[in-house]
């Protein structure tokens, strides 16, 4: 417990305001979305991409909250904040930091810190599945690995912990000291070095370099000597700070030496020499990074002097690790967010976060187990579980398990409660449960086997799926963000479905993340996003004489881009008494699709003198060519003649409006064009003709299918309608479940098209059909039911786009609706 007086003084703060010195903190925030304890909660105003942290200070203090740390340039009237603690410091991310580091060194247990370019979370949760029996863990939520994540990971830390397991991650030199002071693990591991997040490094040199000072206090660091740059730092670290190395690796030098790993159809056994004796493991995995990150767990556990047979019996018994929180269609117009993996105070809050963006459904409902190994007594553990369902709203819970079937009275304040002693029982009771029109959270412990409740919730779905990740969505969004002019707003295309990627599901993340407009191309696009609990205002481009109620009903803003619509929207107003509606006035300023031209606007000004039913929201027009160089000159014109037409406008209704002209390209392109609005569309689901930008975007849509047979075929035998595709030698030839009906273009036919199968590129052979595809698969390890990728991270739509002599927007719109769509957040 710290107080307002421990935390100013830890970050050498001043306290501007102070209701109460003695204020003891409990919870950390940075975020104001995710409040649930006011009265104990502490706000750190850190800077964003757009908005200071400190614009929220005020809304907070309305909702309860009493204790800020903000920056040096935080203004404020006292009398505004008359009960509040506000400490000033210099830099609110350095101070989130220090606090967190003092709170780290009251404990005097082993913390283990990870860091590495790849397996970092996968060693974590190893570890904590092998050791759990043994030790009262603190782990690193999620991947919650950066300089904000690791402070809020220390900050679990209790008394009742016996082991901590921290993760670390980096992106550019000069953060790891940070990182090494907030976590001081005894004992390190570097999983390995890599090409992840290199960007903001000249050299991996320097990349090492900078990790391996996250081990300058640690007693023992772990890795791979056979990686030969990471073991010549870590000797260089040696020299310094004399910490033991224990290595592993086929050098006979390492500590752990790696004499042979046999690779198995369903497990991998490894034989290795360790204090001169012989032993071995098997891990029911047989791919080359799960043997890696099994052996760095290996020398984690002999390090900590675990019984050999111990060791053995525990990794035959490793669960994959699902790293994702995923969204799915269920049963009877539910939502279903599988999160049955893990159960702890900090992962439920995170996962709880993701349930309240939800606005699809008016109902929330969470399933979750027991808590095991909370370092809380289970009194204590429960009534914070039930205050925290309560503060998010949940309408229902579901429990299962002995333990909190012991305190379900805790949770009297939800509406509606149930309680199950295990799995089974629920799954007895299952279909008087009456699932309907409801987003469901499934929260559980590992054995628990949550993921059999889930395949009763979820819809059946056909085994071609497009998987949405909600992260990239958001680290794109916040890429163009950065991109902005000060001030500058931004309106989110999520027009035909998100560009495939789905409609309220996109627009509920945005919302989340506070975009200032939405558009649509039809009014039954914006109806449906209001339905699914969108409040956002909300531009149609393409309102039509019949939506013209539905529109109103709804609150949606129509573009005016003709005399015609005007005339209309205009008198449907007239005859419903309604003024000052809210519109959207479109320019032609050179793209010839809609809009009012240039000779229109005199006659259009005098039009919106006469009226007072509209209230004129935005101006806008759209540039024909902003991503090519070619026609920048055209550009410029067009830019040109789009302010006068505003100026002309603004002067006859003699009040502002937003003016918005930049698309994705020109956002970047031609920042003088961003005026008072941007247009993001397709950037926003990780596509960009500029290669530059193109590189600091994630993928986002990943089309992926299942082979559902594999065939043998002779030189010279015919596959596929018209005997298009012939073998010119003895072939292996796999039908994976994807067709035209499902927006795979048939012009792919015959080879001009490539799935991405078991790390290999293989072509299609014969023609595209309605439901299924074939491709040559001759010389690809393969089997019936594994996994091809249509598009995704390692085969991008825009090169699939470019085989099929079309563009990356007409793949990912035409992807059909019977493929269905998966969210998931990582």
């Amino acid at each position: 417990m710290y107080t307002i007086a421990d935390i100013e003084k830890i970050t050498d703060g001043k306290l501007l305001l102070c209701n109460n010195s003695e204020t003891i903190i409990e919870h950390l925030l940075i975020d104001s979305r995710k409040l649930l304890f006011p009265a104990s909660t502490l706000f750190f105003s850190l800077p964003g991409p757009r908005r200071q942290g400190s614009a929220f200070v005020k809304e907070l203090y309305s909702k309860g909250v009493r204790n800020f740390i903000v920056d040096d340039s935080f203004i404020f009237s006292a009398g505004d904040f008359e009960a509040a603690n506000i400490i000033a410091v210099e830099n609110s991310l350095q101070a989130l930091q220090q606090i967190t580091a003092q709170h780290r060194s009251q404990f005097q247990f082993p913390v283990v810190g990870i860091t590495g370019s790849n397996g970092k979370t996968i060693v974590k949760e190893w570890l904590y599945q092998l050791l759990q029996q043994d030790h009262y863990i603190v782990r690193s939520p999620k991947s919650y690995n950066s300089q904000i994540g690791v402070p809020l990971s220390v900050w679990q830390i209790n008394a009742q912990h016996t082991l901590g397991i921290i993760e670390a991650g980096i992106s550019m030199p000069g953060e790891m000291e940070k990182l090494e002071k907030v976590i001081r693990p005894g004992i390190g591991i570097f999983t390995n070095i890599g090409e992840a997040h290199s960007e903001g490094f000249e050299n991996i040199a320097e990349k090492i370099n900078e990790k391996v000072k996250f081990f300058a206090n640690s007693g023992i660091v772990i890795y791979c000597k056979d990686e030969v740059p990471v073991d010549e730092a870590m000797l260089l670290l040696q020299k310094k700070n004399n910490s033991i190395l224990f290595t592993w690796g086929e050098d006979a030098a390492a500590t752990l030496c790696i004499s042979s790993i046999q690779i198995q159809p369903f497990n991998t056994v490894i034989k290795a020499v360790y204090k001169e004796k012989k032993i071995s493991i098997s891990i029911p995995f047989t791919n080359d990074a799960a043997v890696k990150n099994a052996i760095t767990c290996w020398c984690v556990l002999l390090h900590l002097q675990v019984d050999v047979e111990l060791i053995q019996e525990r990794m035959l018994q490793l669960k994959p690790v699902e790293m994702r929180l995923e969204l799915k269609q269920g049963i009877n117009n539910c939502s279903v967010i599988n999160d049955s993996y893990s159960a702890d105070i900090t992962s439920l809050s995170i996962a709880l976060d993701f349930l309240q963006q939800q606005q699809q459904h008016p109902k929330r409902s969470v399933i979750i187990s027991d808590i095991l190994q909370s370092g809380k007594t289970n009194t204590a553990l429960y009534r914070q579980v039930a205050d925290i369902l309560q503060q998010k709203k949940i309408n229902r819970l579901i429990g299962v398990g002995t333990e909190i079937v012991k305190y379900s009275d805790a949770f009297s304040g939800i509406p509606e409660t149930s309680f199950f002693n295990s799995t089974a029982e629920f799954l007895q009771k299952f279909p008087a449960m009456h699932f309907y029109n409801e987003s469901i959270l499934l929260k559980g412990a590992r054995l628990f086997e949550f993921e059999q409740i889930s395949h009763l919730l979820e819809e059946k779905i056909h085994q071609t799926v497009l998987e949405i990740n909600l992260n990239a969505v958001t680290h794109n969004l916040n890429t163009y963000q950065q991109l902005l002019n000060p001030g500058v707003k931004l309106m989110a295309m999520v027009k035909a479905f998100s560009y495939g990627s789905g409609g309220f599901e996109i627009a509920n993340l945005l919302q989340f993340h506070q975009v200032d407009y939405l558009a649509v191309a039809y009014a039954d696009e914006g109806v449906e996003l209001r339905k699914a609990g969108i409040t956002l205002p909300i531009m149609v481009m393409n309102a039509e004489e019949v939506t013209y109620d539905v529109l109103v009903q709804h609150n949606l803003e129509p573009e005016l881009f003709s005399f015609g619509i005007l005339t209309t929207f205009e008198d449907y107003l007239m005859r419903n008494g309604i003024q000052y509606y809210p519109v959207h006035i479109k320019l032609d300023t050179g793209m010839r699709r809609l809009g009012f031209e240039q000779i229109d606007i005199s006659a259009l000004c005098k039009r919106l003198q006469t009226t007072s039913v509209f209230k004129i929201q935005s101006v806008f027009s759209h540039l024909a060519a902003s991503d090519d160089a070619l026609h920048d000159v055209f550009t410029n014109v067009q830019a040109k003649a789009f302010s006068e037409g505003c100026e002309q406008i603004q002067k006859i209704t003699g009040y502002t409006f937003i003016r918005h002209l930049a698309n994705t390209s020109a956002i970047h392109r031609h920042t003088n064009m961003q005026f008072d609005m941007i247009r993001l569309g397709i950037g926003l689901y990780g596509v960009d003709a500029d290669i530059a930008i193109q590189q600091q975007l994630k993928n986002v849509t990943t089309l992926k299918t299942t082979i559902s047979q594999i065939k043998n075929i002779k030189a010279g035998e015919s596959i596929g309608y018209s005997r298009k595709g012939v073998a010119t030698k003895d072939s292996v030839i796999a039908t994976v479940r994807i067709g035209y009906a499902d927006g795979y273009p048939r012009l792919l036919s015959n080879g001009i098209g490539k799935m991405w199968l078991n790390n290999s590129l293989v072509p299609v052979i014969g023609n595209v059909c309605m439901d299924m595809t074939m491709l040559d698969i001759t010389g690809v390890d393969a089997q019936e039911g594994d996994e091809v990728i249509v598009f995704g991270a390692a085969l991008p739509v825009s090169e699939l786009a470019s085989w099929a002599q079309s563009i990356p927007y007409e793949i990912l719109t035409g992807i059909s609706q019977r493929v269905k769509r998966v969210y998931f957040e990582e």
